[in-house]
């Protein structure tokens, strides 16, 4: 109550950037703790290869806040009085 539009989306994008942050960086420990087993799969690049490990966070962190700001501002958008009326 008493948040602006702008307040939401910035709560609910940051809650988003945290998990997102967190899945990266557990996912790229993971990936690269199980690279000797993914040798076998990659034609052409090493797995630490910083460019495409680099361009594949992006990538990531992108979709991921993306995917989050519909609903961040679907969410930034309603009326709470309405939302608590209809609870």
């Amino acid at each position: 109550m008493g948040a602006g539009r702008g307040d939401v989306l910035r709560m609910v994008l940051r809650e988003a950037g945290v998990l997102v942050a967190i899945g990266l960086v557990l996912g790229t420990a993971l990936g690269l703790g199980l690279m000797r087993f993914a040798i076998s799969l990659l034609f052409g690049l090493r797995p630490t290869d910083p460019i495409t490990v680099g361009a594949a966070l992006v990538l990531l962190a992108s979709i991921g806040l993306g995917a989050s700001y519909l609903p961040a501002r679907r969410a930034s958008r309603l009326d709470p009085v309405g939302v608590l009326r209809d609870e």
